[in-house]
């Protein structure tokens, strides 16, 4: 199968690996003692090393060392005592295995190497020379439940994220926990990336993320329940008894019965909406919202108010928040690397898909602010920076891009510009976004070139990989036998249509990964350099101890949440600037370490707030 990875001019030489490898990092293996329950097995390895597969020479005697045994109990302690003593690099089986017990004892770990989130990116990624080793390592895939059902109702998901936010991590059982199985799969990583170093800065900062994951949900995100309250009564009228409806979904569901003729219509069970709809003359094939807005009946509106009202009742309603809050804390799990590209997902609590009016909920301790920051255009940017397309990104340049796209005379409006770009991302052929990609091809050559051969490896059923080396999973089985069958003698119209059609798809998969994959990994920079400024701050000094983030982050500014191109980190307002600060030069670190010397810049939406807004 063709194969391509993310072309486009380069700007500078290659970035290195990761910028704390440049100093020299002890690395220490942990592993349990399945022999003795309760022992963690200690191994050093590689002292001296300056990153993983740097090039440096394997030391024998490092590498047999005999393992430290250590009681559960006394882990944090040691864990602790070498931090302490300077930068050290834990290698271990799974984050979120590991860490949670240091979080818990107030130890903060500054680096780390998780080995199932390397091991999935590895295994798959092409710029691994021999990747056999890795594969036939399969106790180490990371096998993600499959995601419940979702109801036929809901509206479709973004691209590469079906599930995605009800996905649950690889169980923290799903990978070996011992020191020898450990090592093993370390050094096969080692060997795997030693001639890649973009993929060993992907390694680490994949690693990093997973991290801030655990650290995220440990600290919580501050949640005002009070006026989560308030929001659901205005919306819903006062809390129903359980099992019940609240008043403003009951009127709502009269009144669609009332418009169809039909006092029996039931509003939740799609398959019997579907014939009460179509008896009122509204010819539907689903309760989608997307199809519902494309008819015109008295029984359109009031449906569709009822699903909005019913989605935020089972997604955030009064049940969620005895659930998922507490103490004033939101609590959700992230799963880095969640969905193909690498962004993340959740696992439960629906992390990334709060609703905006909802955001007023995000308040501040006392004596504490919010700082937000959300990257304006994140992926159109990576494309322009991606693909070393100097007009696209002098159209970006200290603006809104697609301001600049029309000041470049490419189109005539900024919704045009928005339309064009969004559909040269995402392969939209037909439409507005069909019309205008022609005049985007004229005016950006190359970032529309790097999608288009990224299209066309995909529709070929080849694979693409981001900037720094993830690589897109291959079509599955009945992706190949619909071609296969295509190319048979005797092949119907039908077959043929449905072997372009499922092309085309696969191709809009491989387009959008190469633009969302490198997007993902600028994020994952942000996060990792932003980490690393927040530790350097100081403690505070006049703002009262936010006891309910635990006792590392309690007078300490830190990330509490994190959503494709956004960050909120929760500061004592003593620090807010210095944090606001360390924000934007974090952002600067992470196109300097993705984008050397490119033109492009990467501006900041950002905010101190004692309380997120809605916009």
């Amino acid at each position: 199968m063709p194969r391509s990875g993310v072309g486009g001019a380069r700007y500078a030489e290659p970035v290195p690996e990761d910028p704390a490898a440049n100093t020299p990092v002890p690395w220490w293996i942990l592993g349990d003692d399945e022999r003795e329950p309760g022992i963690v097995l200690a191994t050093p390895l590689l002292r001296g090393a300056s990153g993983l597969g740097a090039g440096s020479a394997v030391n024998p005697a490092a590498d047999a060392a005999a393992p430290l045994r250590i009681a559960l109990a006394e882990l944090p302690a040691f864990v602790a005592e070498r931090e302490r003593a300077g930068q050290t690099r834990w290698v271990w089986s799974d984050t979120a295995h590991w860490y949670p017990r240091l979080l818990d004892a107030g130890v903060r770990v500054a680096r780390c190497h998780d080995l199932r989130l390397c091991h999935a990116i590895l295994a798959r990624s092409e710029r691994v020379a021999d990747p056999a080793e890795l594969r036939a390592a399969a106790e180490w895939d990371a096998v993600a439940a499959p995601p419940p059902p979702r109801p036929l109702e809901s509206e479709p998901p973004a691209l590469f994220e079906l599930g995605a936010e009800a996905r649950t991590p690889a169980g923290t059982d799903a990978v070996p926990h011992d020191a020898t199985a450990a090592r093993a799969e370390f050094l096969r990583q080692r060997a795997a990336s030693a001639a890649a170093p973009r993929l060993r800065t992907l390694l680490a900062a994949e690693s990093a993320g997973a991290l801030i994951a655990v650290e995220m949900s440990a600290a919580g995100l501050p949640w005002d329940t009070a006026e989560h309250e308030r929001i659901l009564e205005s919306q819903l009228g006062p809390r129903p008894a359980l099992g019940a409806k609240p008043e403003r979904m009951l009127a709502l569901a009269e009144e669609v019965r009332a418009a169809l003729g039909d006092p029996s219509a039931h509003l939740d069970s799609p398959p019997k909406l579907v014939p009460a709809l179509r008896r009122a003359g509204i010819d539907v094939a689903s309760t989608s919202q997307w199809e519902l807005a494309e008819h015109e009946h008295p029984a359109i509106p009031p449906l569709l108010a009822y699903k909005k009202l019913g989605r935020l009742l089972t997604a955030n309603g009064w049940s969620w928040i005895e659930e998922w809050v507490r103490d004033g804390r939101y609590r959700p799990v992230y799963v880095p690397g969640g969905v193909p590209t690498g962004r993340w997902a959740s696992s439960g609590g629906g992390a990334l898909q709060i609703p905006r009016q909802l955001r007023p909920v995000l308040r501040a301790d006392p004596g504490w602010r919010l700082v937000t920051a959300d990257v304006s255009q994140l992926e159109p940017r990576v494309l322009a920076a991606t693909a070393g397309d100097r007009a696209l990104a002098a159209a970006a340049r200290g603006t809104d891009l697609y301001a600049g796209i029309v000041r470049s005379g490419a189109v005539s409006t900024r919704d045009e510009a928005k339309f064009a770009v969004l559909g040269a991302m995402y392969g939209a052929t037909t439409g507005e976004s069909g019309r205008l990609a022609p005049r985007l091809r004229k005016s950006y050559p190359r970032a529309m070139a790097l999608v288009d051969r990224a299209a066309s490896t995909g529709e070929q059923g080849g694979q693409v990989s981001t900037l720094l080396g993830r690589t897109s999973p291959r079509p599955d089985a009945a992706w190949a036998d619909t071609q296969a069958r295509a190319s048979l003698p005797g092949a119907t119209a039908t077959d043929e249509a449905r072997a372009r059609s499922s092309a085309r798809e696969f191709g809009r998969f491989t387009r959008n990964f190469v633009v969302q994959g490198t997007a993902a990994e600028w994020a994952l920079a942000w996060l990792a350099s932003l980490r690393s400024r927040l530790a350097a701050l100081p403690a505070a000094t006049t703002a009262p101890p936010a006891s309910a983030s635990g006792p590392l982050f309690a007078s300490r500014a830190h990330l509490v949440f994190f959503l494709h191109d956004e960050v909120i980190v929760h500061t004592p307002a003593e620090h807010a600037e210095l944090v606001a600060d360390a924000v934007r030069a974090a952002a600067a670190d992470a196109a300097q370490l993705l984008f050397p010397g490119a033109p492009v810049d990467f501006p900041l939406d950002l905010a101190i707030v004692e309380r997120a807004s809605a916009k």
